[in-house]
């Protein structure tokens, strides 16, 4: 019997480090590589379906063209399907005579549903799932997923000095045969060039972003530098790959320990491993807590006191409101699809505390424009600042102004990003309730 496979790529779009493709290249004699871009699936019921922004979309098609050149070395080739992955599968399965399907791990409520339903669809089929995403197996953690600290701070010290981080693996020796799928099946992931884009998507991208950090003094003065606004230097820029798996966590752990070995570490590179636990932290959150990620009253079910004003909700987005650094934000969020952390926190803070806005708009719009959208980290944070997540002090409101003061002091980010001049008041009387 020939045993035929699908490798479902969707938060691992790697040849090197991927555990699951490693895994599947022994277990079946041909294999169909498959994404599904499903970008329309309602992942919370109350979710207006949006597609991503274009900047998020070309990030994306970059990652799966450098994907699709990576496995044509293996006489492999990329199959992309716009639908949702139980429509994908259910054709594939009945043309092809799958025995197999394999796939990364996902933190996504909706796609852990995808996967259990064609799980019960087709029992007749090996089903087998692996920890990619991660720094560690869910195997290896010292407690059981039901019973994950309810705080980051209980959670790294259960695991910082007690876990053993899996080294990367390399790339598979050889793959096996792809299937003659048409080529009619293959999505045309072609893109226009944006030469003023930030970051390009795909593996080797990546990798060579990750050379030439560690290849500098920048790891050795992150700490100082973290809450910068505005360029490349002040931070890692690991996100964008980290979020669609194009780098895996587990490599960049490496290149830091190797950097540590090399030039010796310092409170800021032990910062790059403390950020990457909080990303880590995040990851099994949203693996326990499943729907609860998309609630408007948390995992707890404190219900917040805010409701959905339009006109406020679009001045945020549109970078019109009273706050001019906010405007700035917003506005650098929408040209370039990225923001910086410290960003994030204080537009959320302004979302929630100063407009009193539902978080999940902003978490929502978070979702259509970061090109480092990475569904845990963007849920479970503004849950944290929002008070109804893991975060113990409750609510996180920053002073607008002191923030200001402190890291745009000469306003020169805020004149860069077109935050002054257009903010205006907020009218009061455009209140609507979003049903829960």
């Amino acid at each position: 019997m020939i045993n035929v496979g699908i490798m479902l790529f969707s938060n691992d779009l790697r040849i090197e480090d991927n555990a699951t493709l490693l895994h599947a290249c022994s277990q079946v004699d041909k294999l169909i590589c498959l994404y599904c871009d499903d970008s329309f699936h309602p992942s919370i019921s109350l979710r207006t379906p949006e597609s991503p922004s274009q900047l998020r979309q070309n990030f994306l098609y970059q990652s799966l063209e450098s994907l699709d050149k990576s496995l044509a070395v293996y006489q492999q080739h990329l199959v992309v399907r716009k639908q949702p992955q139980t429509d994908a599968l259910a054709e594939i399965i009945t043309q092809h005579n799958v025995t197999h399907v394999f796939s990364s791990r996902n933190a996504g409520w909706y796609e852990n549903y995808q996967w259990s339903l064609l799980r019960s669809r087709y029992p007749m089929i090996h089903f087998e799932q692996q920890d990619s995403h991660t720094l560690f197996r869910q195997s290896q953690l010292p407690f059981e997923l039901h019973n994950l600290p309810e705080s980051f701070s209980k959670f790294r010290r259960q695991i910082e000095k007690k876990l053993c981080i899996n080294p990367p693996e390399g790339k598979p020796s050889k793959m096996p045969a792809a299937l003659p799928i048409p080529r009619s099946e293959k999505l045309n992931l072609s893109i226009q060039s944006d030469s003023t884009a930030l970051f390009r998507g795909g593996e080797d991208a990546g990798k060579r972003h990750l050379d030439k950090y560690f290849a500098s003094e920048l790891p050795s003065t992150y700490k100082k530098t973290r809450n910068g606004l505005d360029g490349m230097d002040y931070s890692t820029k690991f996100s964008p790959w980290l979020s669609n798996g194009s780098l895996s966590v587990n490599s960049v752990m490496a290149a830091l320990n190797h950097y540590e070995g090399k030039k010796g570490a310092n409170d800021s590179t032990y910062w790059i491993f403390f950020e990457l636990l909080w990303r880590e932290y995040f990851q099994w959150y949203a693996h326990h807590h499943k729907s609860r990620l998309y609630g408007f009253g948390g995992i707890n079910n404190r219900q917040p006191k805010t409701s959905f004003y339009p006109q406020r909700f679009q001045k945020w987005c549109h970078g019109t409101t009273p706050f001019p650094l906010v405007n700035a934000l917003m506005n650098q969020l929408r040209a370039t699809g990225y923001m910086s952390n410290r960003g994030r926190q204080l537009v959320a803070s302004c979302f929630v505390h100063e407009l009193n806005l539902d978080w999940r708009y902003g978490a929502r719009f978070f979702e259509k424009h970061l090109i480092d959208y990475d569904l845990a980290s963007n849920w479970g944070n503004w849950q944290y600042l929002a008070g109804v997540g893991a975060d113990p002090r409750g609510h996180r409101k920053f002073d607008l102004s002191k923030q200001a003061e402190i890291y745009d002091s000469e306003g020169k980010f805020t004149q860069a990003w077109d935050g002054f001049g257009k903010g205006d008041h907020l009218d009061s009387t455009d209140a609507a309730d979003w049903p829960v």
